[in-house]
């Protein structure tokens, strides 16, 4: 079975307090024209009535051969992202043009009806001659397997080189450290078979002299990351990690130019804590951050108090935020505003210290984060 680490906000349903009562009814209709006839269609999405992402969790009810059906309550309020598959994200249902689409959301406030026609389904790329498959990645990478830490599981490391690593053996670099390495280079290893698309939003803005040259260093996640990426033990001991072993392991093995100044770490969402985290708490270490749709204060997360009740000198650190509008990222934006009303509060001036970017109309996934590569890239790195 594939294995599909998910971002932690991304899974999970928000509802209002006044809504755990009362629900509403939403009525899929899925017309797949030219489906087998053995097929089944699934739904999955961001909540547990929608299997948390499990492509296989949820069947619709087969009406006909081409016809699919299923009525799910929700809460009132709730904010849900869907997509449809045949039983694997190997066979997502894809968009008319054949791209893979992005999540489709809906706010239920109502009973509903979603009707969908559905086209055209990924190849069947299958697990067992996944390993066989070329990935769609620009430029070099080194992979690294199965890195230990204390306290946390093993992951997987991809290291991105740039343009003129290979042929300038003097050269040292600065060093981009990013979470959830798996959804950064390579659509086939994407948790959603969308990646950043980071690999050439680096190497244009290189070539085009936009930013340095840099080394990105791609974290895996883990089916942890709920508490890897939060202010939890999980959360200290991953932090631990990334700055005790896996930065002096990138530092020795590569060229690279280790001073703080030129180490900066960044994520989405929950990764994008984590990442604020690194910075707050390692300072020594990294020197800035991109945050994209962070989660500093949502439910039963909150890191806003730590920055809030900081007694210290100001930090010497540099933050890129950005967010959407729609769907989860209006239930983020607010802690988001916390956050850098707290930074205010001890000094931090925006336009100097901090970016702040609003994304109109960006919903919360990778798509949406790899429109803005080049924002925080130009702010980390810019020449």
């Amino acid at each position: 079975m594939k294995k599909v680490f998910i971002p932690l906000i991304v899974f999970l349903c928000f509802t209002s307090i006044h809504s755990q009562v009362k629900k509403e009814k939403v009525t899929f209709e899925v017309t797949a024209p030219g489906i087998k006839r053995d097929s089944l269609v699934y739904i999955t999405g961001n909540c547990p009535e929608l299997g948390n992402w499990n492509p296989s969790a949820v069947p619709l009810i087969k009406l006909n051969d081409s016809t699919f059906e299923k009525i799910i309550p929700f809460n009132t309020e709730t904010e849900i992202e869907y997509k449809f598959t045949k039983g694997s994200w190997n066979n997502e249902a894809l968009a008319p043009n054949g791209s893979v689409p992005g999540n489709s959301s809906l706010k239920v406030e109502k009973d509903t009806v979603v009707k969908i026609s559905i086209s055209k389904w990924k190849n069947g790329v299958t697990d067992q001659n996944k390993s066989s498959f070329k990935g769609q990645i620009t430029g070099t990478v080194k992979y690294f397997r199965g890195m230990k830490g204390q306290g946390i599981k093993p992951r997987d490391v991809i290291v991105w080189l740039p343009p003129s690593y290979e042929t300038n053996k003097t050269r040292r670099y600065p060093v981009l450290y990013m979470q959830d390495g798996q959804n950064l280079f390579d659509p086939q290893t994407s948790s959603f078979g969308v990646d950043w698309q980071l690999d050439e939003s680096a190497d244009s803005l290189i070539k085009a002299g936009a930013i340095r040259e840099i080394i990105i260093v791609g974290i895996y996640n883990t089916i942890d990351r709920n508490e890897e990426y939060i202010d939890s033990k999980q959360g200290h001991a991953y932090m631990k990690f990334v700055v005790d072993i896996l930065k002096p392991f990138i530092d020795k093995n590569f060229r690279t130019l280790p001073e703080r100044q030129n180490t900066a770490v960044g994520g989405s969402s929950a990764g994008a804590l984590i990442s604020f985290m690194l910075l707050w708490e390692y300072p020594e270490v990294f020197s800035k951050a991109a945050c994209l749709s962070p989660a500093f204060h949502i439910e039963d997360i909150d890191f806003v108090p730590d920055v809030v009740n900081y007694a210290g000198p100001k930090k010497n650190i540099r933050v890129y935020f950005d967010i959407g509008t729609l769907g989860l990222e209006s239930r983020l934006k607010p802690g988001l505003d916390e956050m850098v009303k707290a930074l205010e509060s001890k000094g931090y001036v925006q336009g100097k210290d901090f970016k702040y970017y609003i994304a109109a109309g960006a919903l919360h996934n990778e798509a949406a984060w790899a429109k803005r590569n080049w924002r925080y890239l130009e702010f980390l790195f810019g020449k």
